[in-house]
């Protein structure tokens, strides 16, 4: 299964870098099987039947980008140095792994100040990542984190601009509660109060788990031959509740759609036979076209970047093909692409 056949020509133009205004004012293009209909994703009370049950992931993205000084006395004097710092995950010693810019210019050992509050120790490094261990913990840490720290923006948009404060909002889901992620679980952007309340009315249900979603998720894939790729790992837990619910919706002949790759992936990672059990801990589940689905009739997701392991993922569910006269529909119909763009709603035939 080679790279090149998730790869497609997109014009940077649909690259989007500010989300829609309100969320849920976003297009929608909704694809059932052969079908493409050009929606907004407030119609989705219309499109969705009851008895529908939606997956959302709860995880809150932390305010992961930092800049400090490393101060030095040496033959030179007084120096100083600025630091720029990316959060990557917690490890079990407490530290926290991170992306260090320039890494060259500390040292293990050496303290880096982020603001009066908050500071952070090398302690170690491995495969250019650099470990922390900040001078606070719990809700110190949080709050002090929240105080000085700017949202991870992904790549492709940190390259057009800095993040500011409109990000604080624009990259958190509406019910955000569990702490932990550097990326958000972008289609489920497109939610806010009203809208949940128009699906409650409609009869459609709502489960909640947790992915918290890491840096990796941004990796591209460097292997011809997509099979070879090594798939990054992310923390997720599946409740006894939300597994029940699941279970549920399935037996009395529902839908169960996950809002987001985060969540799908999770939920699948959980999933065996036709049924899903709690779940917590790692999961690295690598979804590409072959495999089969035990849990998911469809998904709510965003549009996704050339050769990512998530146009795979998408290819997967619909079908290679169908997926690329999905994408030459969008970009032809100018849809917004990537965290801050557009949504879809991806419905494969039984």
């Amino acid at each position: 299964m080679k790279l090149s056949q998730f790869d497609f020509d997109l014009p940077e133009s649909l690259i989007a870098t500010r989300p829609a205004r309100p969320r849920s004012s976003a297009r929608l293009l909704l694809a059932q099987g052969q079908n493409i209909a050009d929606r907004i994703v407030h119609e989705l009370p219309e499109i969705l039947q009851p008895g529908d049950r939606l997956i959302l992931n709860d995880t809150k993205v932390i305010p992961a980008r930092l800049s400090g000084v490393r101060h030095r006395s040496g033959e030179a004097g007084e120096t100083s140095a600025r630091i720029e710092v990316t959060l990557l995950e917690p490890r079990a010693d407490g530290a926290w792994s991170a992306l260090i810019k320039p890494l060259k210019k500390v040292r293990d050992g050496e303290e880096v100040i982020f603001s009066d509050d908050l500071a952070a120790q090398v302690v170690g490094r491995a495969d250019g990542q650099g470990f922390l261990q900040f001078n606070l913990k719990g809700d110190d840490f949080d709050a002090a984190l929240a105080q000085v720290g700017a949202m991870p923006l992904p790549p492709y948009i940190a390259a057009k601009r800095p993040a500011d404060d409109a990000d604080k909002d624009d990259y958190q889901t509406y019910w955000a509660r569990n702490a932990g992620a550097v990326a958000a679980p972008t289609a489920s952007l497109h939610f806010d109060g009203p809208l949940l309340e128009a699906l409650a009315a409609r009869g459609v249900e709502f489960t909640h788990v947790t992915l918290h979603v890491g840096a990796g998720t941004f990796l591209p894939v460097k292997v011809d031959d997509v099979r070879d790729h090594k798939m990054h790992s992310e923390w997720g837990e599946v409740t006894a509740k939300a597994a029940a619910e699941m279970n549920a919706t399935k037996a009395a002949g529902g839908r169960v759609i996950p809002v987001g790759t985060t969540a799908l992936r999770l939920i699948e990672s959980a999933a065996k036979d036709g049924q899903i059990q709690p779940w917590t801990g790692p999961t690295d589940i690598f979804i590409m076209p072959g495999f089969e689905f035990q849990m998911a009739d469809g998904l709510m997701t965003n549009f996704h970047l050339p050769k990512s392991t998530l146009m795979m993922l998408v290819s997967a569910l619909m079908g290679t093909e169908e997926i690329r006269t999905i994408y030459d529909h969008a970009i032809a119909e100018k849809y917004r692409f990537f965290s801050y763009g557009d949504s879809s709603l991806l419905l494969p035939d039984d």
